[in-house]
C-alpha cells in the first residue's frame, strides 16, 4: 500500500489540496489526513496542534490568527492563513507560485472534493485535547457515504497513537478498520507484547520504520494485523521493508514507492479492496 504522507508532502505543502491532488496523480493508494478540531468544532486537516510552523498571516488575518493552538481558533480565523508560502521558503527546489496563498482544508472540503474517488487514511491527533473529534469524524463519514465502503473495502482507514481514541471509535462502530500507531521511541521488543490488545480493536499497526524487523512483522501477521510503517522516503529503505514483508508504508514521495513497486503496484481502490479481503480471510481462518 502506497500511502501519501500528508499528501505528496515531499513535493507540495503538506495537508493542502495541492499535495493531495499530487499524491493521487503519483500513484498513492491512500492520502493521509491528520485531524485537528477548531474552537467552533470543525475538523481541519493539519498535522501540528499549533499553526506556527506552517501558517503565515495574510492581509485578511487579524493579529494572532495564524499562531498558537488550533483548538483556540475559529475556522474563520484559520481560513485567513497561508499554508503554502512556508514550503516555498523551506524547499525552493520544489517551490511554485501556485502554493502561495493555499489555505487549510476542512475534512468536509476534502470529502466534498474527492468523494469516493480516493482512499483516505485519517489520524485523530491528540484526541484527548479535542473532545468530540471521533464523533464528528464518524458523522462526516456517514454524511458522505464513506462508512460502508470503509467497513467493506477499507476506503477509509482510521489511525491514532491513542488506544483510547481507537477503542472509542470501535465501540461506536465495530465495523470500521482501525490502525494502532506506535511512537518512534518504541522498539520491536516493546510493541510485540501489546499486539494482542491491538488485535481486539484494530486491523493493523503503524510503527516507525526504524522499529520494523522480521519478528515484528511475523508477530503482527500471526494476529492478522497489517503493518504500515512511517515515514519511508528512500528507495533502499522501501525495498528493505518490502523484503521484510510489510503491507504498506507512508512516504512523502509516492512516485518513488510506485517506481519500486513497478508492475506489482495495484490501482488504489483495487489495492485497498485486496488488503481488506486478505485481512478478513486471515481472521476467518
Amino acid at each position: 500500500m502506497n500511502i501519501g504522507h500528508r499528501g505528496a508532502s515531499g513535493y507540495a505543502p503538506e495537508h493542502t489540496i495541492a499535495a493531495y491532488d499530487l499524491a493521487k496523480k503519483m500513484g498513492a493508494d491512500y492520502v493521509e489526513q491528520d485531524l485537528q478540531l477548531t474552537r467552533d468544532g470543525v475538523l481541519v486537516s493539519l498535522h501540528d496542534e499549533t499553526l506556527d510552523r506552517t501558517a503565515r498571516p495574510t492581509a485578511e488575518s487579524a493579529p494572532g490568527d495564524c499562531t498558537g493552538p488550533v483548538r483556540e481558533k475559529t475556522l474563520a480565523q484559520i481560513k485567513t492563513c497561508d499554508v503554502g508560502s512556508w514550503f516555498n521558503e523551506a524547499y525552493p527546489q520544489y517551490a511554485s507560485e501556485e502554493y502561495v496563498g493555499l489555505r487549510i482544508p476542512t475534512l468536509e472540503e476534502v470529502f466534498g472534493r474527492y468523494r469516493k474517488s480516493v482512499n483516505y487514511y485519517i489520524e485523530t491527533k491528540s484526541p484527548e485535547a479535542a473532545p468530540g473529534v471521533e464523533e464528528e469524524l464518524l458523522r462526516l463519514m456517514d454524511e458522505y457515504g464513506l462508512t460502508r465502503p470503509a467497513a467493506e473495502k477499507w476506503q477509509v482507514l482510521i489511525q491514532s497513537f491513542s488506544p483510547a481514541s481507537l477503542q472509542k471509535i470501535h465501540a461506536l462502530d465495530p465495523s470500521l478498520p482501525l490502525i494502532q500507531l506506535y511512537a518512534g521511541a518504541e522498539t520491536s521488543q516493546t510493541i510485540q507484547p501489546r499486539l494482542d490488545l491491538a488485535a481486539t480493536y484494530a486491523v493493523g499497526i503503524g510503527p516507525s520504520k526504524n522499529d520494523v524487523d522480521r519478528p515484528l512483522v511475523e508477530a503482527a501477521h500471526a494476529r492478522c494485523l497489517d503493518l504500515h510503517p512511517y515515514t519511508v522516503n528512500e528507495t533502499a529503505e522501501m525495498e528493505g521493508l518490502i523484503n521484510l514483508g510489510v503491507d504498506g508504508m507512508f512516504t512523502n514521495f509516492p512516485d518513488r514507492l510506485e517506481a519500486v513497486l513497478g508492475k506489482d503496484a495495484a490501482a488504489g481502490k483495487t489495492g485497498a479492496s485486496l488488503a481488506s479481503r486478505a485481512n478478513a480471510a486471515c481472521r476467518e481462518s
